[in-house]
């Protein structure tokens, strides 16, 4: 049986990939909040429920820490955990001073992918699945943490294409190595609490939403370093293909999470 870890698993689109995985894998279901994770974890026999804040890096590094010390395998890694940025939202920092779309959406994964790239390496074939999003900006590294002009929106939309463009980064780290990686927008504006909390009024199903990740999950082509809009594969923002773009967003990451 394989093992599969979903971050962001207590509610909406995290919730509903563990009910449907659920009879084809043990389940690591990792959440902010114990209570709430526990519970979700009692529903499935053989669910093992993990802690993190994903905006402190500390507990990104013990909750991969933890993952390395107990499971032997770890076959898929499903970065599902992310803060939205609708229009009432402040610019607000993570508690290492990072922007916190920034931190939660595009470094804490970014990080955690890499702690376990060692274990996902020893489970091969194994994925990690990145839950992106059609909402793209482009990253201006002259004010990357948007300090001018906050909006939350473009907080989160230039955070998710940082995902994107370490997506396809680390799918060429791990080429050759059986571990695939892969982007995906699942569906626009799911029934979530994020797209609740966002002020905006959903106009997919999570049901909907899952469909195109489960593919990637079920998926045995080898299909690595690409992005998907739902089940198609499609060019992201032009941002994600140029090279200096993407080794500036290597040597920025790469100084935040060990500066």
């Amino acid at each position: 049986m394989r093992t599969i870890l979903i971050t962001g698993a207590g509610r909406g689109l995290g919730l509903h990939l563990a009910r449907e995985l659920a009879g084809e894998a043990r389940l690591l279901l990792h959440g902010r909040d114990p209570a709430r994770t526990a519970e979700v974890a009692r529903e499935f026999p053989s669910a093992r429920p993990l802690i993190a804040d994903l905006s402190d890096l500390s507990q990104v590094d013990a909750l991969a820490a933890e993952i390395l010390a107990t499971e032997p395998r770890l076959d898929v890694v499903i970065h599902n955990a992310a803060i939205g940025g609708g229009p009432f939202r402040g610019r607000e920092l993570s508690a290492d001073g990072h922007e916190l779309r920034f931190a939660v959406n595009h470094l804490a994964p970014a990080l955690l992918t890499r702690l376990l790239l060692p274990l996902l390496r020893a489970s091969a074939p194994a994925k990690v699945i990145n839950v992106a999003s059609m909402g793209q900006a482009p990253i201006d590294f002259s004010d990357v943490m948007l300090e001018h002009g906050y909006d939350g929106i473009h907080a989160y939309c230039q955070a998710k294409l940082a995902m994107i463009m370490d997506t396809f980064d680390l799918a060429e780290e791990a080429a050759g190595s059986g571990v695939a990686v892969n982007a995906v927008h699942p569906a626009h504006l799911m029934a979530t609490t994020m797209v609740a909390d966002a002020g905006l009024t959903a106009a997919t199903s999570t049901t909907e939403g899952a469909a195109p990740v489960l593919r990637l999950v079920h998926d045995e082509s080898g299909t690595t370093g690409r992005y998907f809009h739902q089940l198609e594969d499609r060019p992201a923002h032009e941002q994600a293909y140029d090279p200096d773009a993407r080794a500036r967003l290597r040597a920025l990451t790469a100084a935040l999470l060990r500066p």
